[in-house]
């Protein structure tokens, strides 16, 4: 069984090349487009292994959304 990528990335066509590709290599792939989204994604079950996390982002800095994930019990 292969494990869940979350990515998150703003550019549309940088987010669909990358979860193609990682589809194609057998992963289940998650997508947000924001860092709220972000947030919220990676706290759905199955939890995922691996997040691609951009730094520029619509609402909230990657940087910012990792020190999130860090402070949430379930998430760090």
């Amino acid at each position: 069984m292969s494990g869940v990528i979350l990515v998150v990335e703003d550019e549309h066509e940088l987010l669909e090349a990358l979860d193609y590709s990682l589809q194609r290599e057998g992963y289940q792939t998650r997508r947000a487009t924001t860092g709220q989204d972000a947030l919220e994604a990676a706290r759905v079950d199955p939890m995922p292994d691996l997040i691609l996390l951009g730094l520029m982002l619509p609402d909230l800095s990657g940087i910012e959304v990792c020190r999130r994930l860090k402070q949430d019990d379930k998430t760090k």
